[in-house]
């Protein structure tokens, strides 16, 4: 359950898929703000610590208090290769009023993933 204040963003599950590696993520807005748009930068690291992806994960309109599971699909990858996810960015964050950088700054990012940590 993500504290008040915070955006909270967890790596639930990965799964080896025909296209590769699906990861399912958790969003929930406890930022106090109505979020219309959100999308964060993030970066993949192998078994050697070298980045391997870094791509954008959207997870669109996210009202007060509102949970959303997205999943993403990193191509040619299988899970077992990742050794951690990275939050390198904010790449979009804005609500009816415009942009924001509570996405940022209120994050709290973790993974229920033993052998893929993420945060930032």
């Amino acid at each position: 359950m993500a504290q008040t204040g915070n955006f909270e963003l967890e790596l639930n599950t990965a799964a080896d898929v025909a296209e590769g590696c699906r990861l399912t993520f958790v969003a929930t807005n406890s930022t106090g703000i109505a979020l219309t748009e959100t999308s964060y930068e993030v970066a993949a690291f192998n078994a050697d610590q070298v980045v391997s992806a870094i791509l954008v994960l959207e997870f669109g309109e996210l009202p007060l208090n509102k949970t959303r599971v997205v999943q993403f699909d990193l191509p040619q990858t299988q899970c077992s290769s990742l050794s951690r996810i990275l939050v390198n960015g904010q790449d979009v964050c804005k609500s009816a009023e415009g942009d924001h950088d509570v996405c940022l700054k209120a994050l709290s990012a973790s993974s229920r993933i033993p052998t893929i940590p993420f945060g930032l």
